[in-house]
């Protein structure tokens, strides 16, 4: 937890307290100042530039600034310059505090800054010395005691001059993050200034272990060695630093040790071991830290439960125990921390329910229990907890309804319930939210309608209700300062509300997944509704009519009205459009063209005609670009192969296109999906696909391609899918000069074509992605991204399927309806993992492979309308996981194997064999027809 401000604060009182005794006493007529130090800090003045690098961190801490050296006027007394305290008698600048005065520039080594050799202050935080290094200089000031350089961008080795100084009490080096100490620098520099009180040298390179000499300095008040790279372990001794109130420790990741011991007579105010890989259960004496005020042990590695010591601390005030590896309840003693006004238990292994004793904290501000195991009902204790501006309570278990003292609060913020189990209806308040400003009650099981006193919160930013089970019409929102509402995933009907659209904040509006129907006039709104609207998820309603909305001409980046009933849409000079996705609805007319910006687009399963325009190629960032499903026709512009260097997914299945593919596709090109299925394209397979070395999916299946196999496809590393299904391929696919093509292949579909000769036997020995897979060491996924998944139309199992996704572990080969001879390749008996595989309507000859016995994924398997001879191996009994079989038309003969999978196959499985017999045929075998082990002899293959 920050205390920057504080810190700031107390050193700008510490270096102020001599002003009020010195420069502002002296009047016009009184100099005291000698013209060599006027001269010094006059030169000093001119060393530097103004400019406010701060002007943001002024602002938001409230930190007095201006440029304090503007002021410095040559001719009058230095003494009554700003930032400058001198020595009454002496006349000596012994105090300059120049901190937050704008300054930029360099402080050189031969700087002026080091002609003051009797200061006893130096302040310089808050500007910007880019450039500087904390030089030998600094180790001149003899008789400094006060040293802050925090905050302004000092970077290099440290001087060790610096731990020359003895007489310091403080030092701040804090946020100069590319300054570093040298090797055993630090070492010197602890041994040696005895007298410190206050040491801060957050963000500086230390890079050592934790000095524990550092723990004998009595004197010490404040420790912050944030950000240091401390490493090692932290000293497991008692500490007896009785004055010691700050101790920060926070972002040393690789310190580590178990929870500090402090002696019983401590001081300490602050704790903050934030992000450090300190670990083990807590310590009961923790309990004798009475004056703590603040304990932050977030990010961390402790576990075990909370200690009911804790209790005892009285004063404290902020409890951060988040991103822990606690476990337990939360002990009821904790509603004893009266003071306590920030609780944060959130993202560790806490369980059961949340006690009502917390009741008690009536000056809390912030109650954070997200993401732990908390079950059970959330207790009604929020009648006396006025005091609470943030609630977070997402990621539990927690069921029950949302309890009705919740209305109670007032002050509140943020209302964080996400994803528990919470049922019932949404409460009503009781005296309103006039501040609250972010409402997430989204996965939850909440139903009835939404409660009016949503729409009439006056500061309420985001609103999200989404993946429950609300009821109802969407109500009027009374105000505008609603940035993002998300009410998706519900079972609200109507239209949407006239009001939205006059929410001028409005950058995220997500309404899928309802019931929303009808459809806006636009002549009701101004081209500027929504004039900031960024995302726009209507998706998967009801909605119908033409979309000719104007909203977010500069802003709109995503837009989603797939899944509903749009007969038109008029596009828009979006600027910034990214993803337009207008799939599945009853569009007409001609496709329409994206605007350039455009890297999704998809518009497939509508009612799209006419020919497709060179303009779309104009989209030069398309990564997806889906136009299937369509009535399109025309020939594809030469363009569509290399329109985009980032093109990955490009699908025009199931249109009318006609003509040839393109021919000449990118150098260096990211295309992941080509499909042109279900179109008349004919001519040749481009040669060009060869250097779309990141291609898996390729689908030219259901044209009218005249070409013999695409061989030199083989070479593409990462291919997985091939269909060239029904088309007018044709010859012998033969063998390839390339060692082991297709290694990635794992669908495989040539069915429908004119291939001839042998089985290509090289290829199948190939298929290593069908090879021996062990599933149990796979992630499943589906081939595709996150948002655009790749789609295939298989026939597996006699049935043609669409494949909407395509799973990572499918395999499939069909060579179905082609011209194939001679004996079935014992080499597939290789493939393992392969899950279909169909043969039919050849001319094989030969047996059944016994080494069929090894495919113990198959699924189904089609040899019908062959010439294949001999018996049925009962070795297949073993393919437990067989669920079609078609053996039929063939020339078969013997016992038909019984057992397992086998006795679930009917007479269509094997009817046109007249020499088979047995189950489940009505004819019996005879005696010489008795099953016999398989004589077949086979060799490795």
């Amino acid at each position: 937890m920050s205390k920057h401000p504080l810190l700031c604060f107390l050193f700008f009182l510490s270096f102020s307290q001599l002003l009020l005794s010195s420069s502002s006493s002296f009047s016009n007529s009184t100099k005291i100042c000698s013209h060599a130090q006027s001269l010094a800090l006059l030169k000093l003045k001119n060393s530097f530039s103004i400019k406010n690098s701060y002007s943001e961190y002024f602002k938001h801490y409230h930190l007095p600034n201006y440029p304090k050296t503007e002021y410095w006027k040559e001719g009058s007394d230095c003494c009554s310059w700003d930032g400058v305290t001198c020595d009454l008698v002496t006349g000596h600048v012994i105090e300059l505090d120049l901190s937050c005065s704008w300054l930029s520039g360099t402080i050189h080594s031969n700087s002026t800054l080091f002609l003051f050799p009797n200061l006893r202050s130096l302040n310089l935080a808050f500007n910007n010395f880019s450039g500087s290094s904390v030089s030998d200089g600094f180790g001149r000031f003899s008789s400094l005691t006060h040293l802050n350089l925090s905050y302004s961008s000092f970077s290099g080795r440290i001087s060790p001059e610096i731990s020359h100084l003895s007489s310091l009490v403080s030092l701040d080096l804090s946020w100069n993050v590319g300054a570093e100490f040298a090797l055993d620098g630090f070492d010197s520099l602890v041994q040696n200034l005895t007298k410190l009180q206050k040491l801060h040298l957050r963000g500086v390179s230390i890079s050592s272990v934790f000095p524990n000499s550092l723990l004998n300095r009595s004197s010490l008040i404040s420790l912050d060695l944030s950000s240091c790279r401390l490493h090692g372990k932290f000293p497991d001794h008692d500490i007896h630093l009785l004055k010691l109130q700050l101790l920060y420790l926070v972002e040393n990741y690789y310190l580590s040790g178990n929870f500090p011991r402090f002696s019983e007579n401590n001081s300490l105010i602050d704790l903050v071991l934030q992000s450090t890989n300190f670990s083990g259960e807590l310590r009961t004496s923790m309990g004798n830290l009475k004056s703590l005020q603040t304990l932050d042990l977030s990010h961390c590695q402790f576990s075990g439960s909370i200690p009911a010591s804790l209790a005892n601390l009285n004063l404290l005030q902020a409890l951060d125990l988040s991103y822990c590896q606690f476990s337990g309840s939360i002990p009821a003693s904790l509603g004893n921390l009266k003071s306590l006004q920030a609780l944060d238990l959130s993202d560790c292994q806490f369980s059961g329910s949340i006690p009502a004793s917390l009741e008690n904290l009536t000056q809390i501000t912030t109650l954070n229990l997200e993401w732990n195991h908390f079950s059970g009902k959330i207790p009604n204790i929020f009648y006396n907890l006025r005091n609470l501006n943030f609630l977070y309570l997402a990621g539990n278990n927690l069921s029950g309804q949302i309890p009705p003292s919740i209305g109670n609060l007032t002050n509140l913020h943020y209302l964080d319930v996400f994803q528990n189990q919470l049922e019932g209806a949404i409460p009503s308040p009781v005296n309103g939210f006039s501040s609250l400003s972010y409402v997430d009650l989204g996965y939850n099981l909440l139903n009835g309608t939404i409660p009016s006193w949503l729409y009439t919160l006056p500061s309420l930013v985001e609103l999200d209700l989404s993946h429950n089970k609300l009821i109802g019409h969407i109500g009027e929102f009374q105000f505008d300062s609603l940035e993002k509402i998300d009410l998706s995933m519900n079972e609200l009907h109507g239209s949407i509300p006239t009001s939205i659209f006059e929410l001028v904040n409005l950058s995220s509006l997500y309404l899928f997944s309802n019931n929303l129907s009808g459809f806006l006039e636009t002549s009701v709104h101004s081209n500027s509704m929504l004039p900031k609207i960024q995302i726009l998820d209507l998706s998967h309603n009801n909605i119908s009519g033409i979309f000719s909305w104007n909203v977010g001409k500069d802003t709109l980046h995503y837009l989603n009205l797939s899944y509903n009933s749009i007969i038109g849409f008029e596009m828009h000079p979006w600027s910034s459009m990214e993803i337009l996705d207008l799939h599945s609805n009853l569009l007409q007319g001609p496709l329409p063209t994206p605007p350039n910006s455009t890297y999704f687009f998809s518009v497939s399963h509508n009612k799209l005609s006419g020919e497709i325009s060179p303009l779309i190629c104009k989209a030069s960032s398309m990564q997806i670009l889906d136009i299937s499903h369509n009535n399109l026709s025309g020939m594809l512009p030469h363009c569509l192969g290399n329109f985009s260097k980032d093109l990955y997914v490009l699908n025009l299945q199931r249109n009318q296109f006609h003509g040839t593919i393109p021919q000449t596709f990118l150098k260096g090109n990211y295309i992941r999906t080509l499909d042109f299925n279900g179109n008349q394209l004919e001519g040749l397979v481009p040669r060009s696909l060869n250097i779309c070395r990141e291609l898996e999916v390729l689908d030219l299946g259901n044209n009218k391609i005249n070409h013999t196999f695409p061989h030199w496809l083989g070479a593409l590393p990462k291919l997985q899918v091939l269909v060239l299904r029904s088309n007018h391929f044709h010859g012998q696919i033969g063998f390839s000069k390339i060692k082991s093509p297709f290694m990635s292949l794992r669908i495989i579909d040539l069915a429908h074509n004119d291939f001839e000769g042998h089985l290509p036997e090289m290829y199948l020995r190939s298929l290593k992605a069908v090879m021996n897979i062990d599933e149990g060491d796979m992630t499943r996924r589906y081939m595709g991204g996150t948002y655009y998944q790749d789609s295939t139309v298989v026939t597996i199992k006699r049935l043609e399927m669409e494949f909407v996704k395509i799973l990572n572990t499918f395999t499939t080969i069909d060579l179905s309806c082609n011209k194939f001879q001679g004996e079935i390749p014992k080499c597939i008996g290789n493939l393992s993992s392969l899950r279909g595989l169909n043969l039919s309507h050849n001319y094989l000859t030969g047996h059944i492979p016994l080494s069929f016995r090894n495919l113990n994924m198959l699924e189904s398997l089609d040899l019908s309308s062959n010439k294949l001879s001999g018996r049925i191996p009962q070795e297949l009994t073993s393919l437990t996981f067989l669920e079609v079989l078609y053996l039929s038309q063939n020339l078969l003969t013997g016992f038909i194997p019984r057992g397992n999978q086998f006795e679930t196959f009917e007479n269509d499985s094997y009817y046109e064999n007249s020499g088979l017999c047995g189950f489940p045929l009505s004819k019996r075998c005879t005696t010489n027809e008795i099953l016999k082990p398989s004589q077949e002899i086979e060799f490795e293959f």
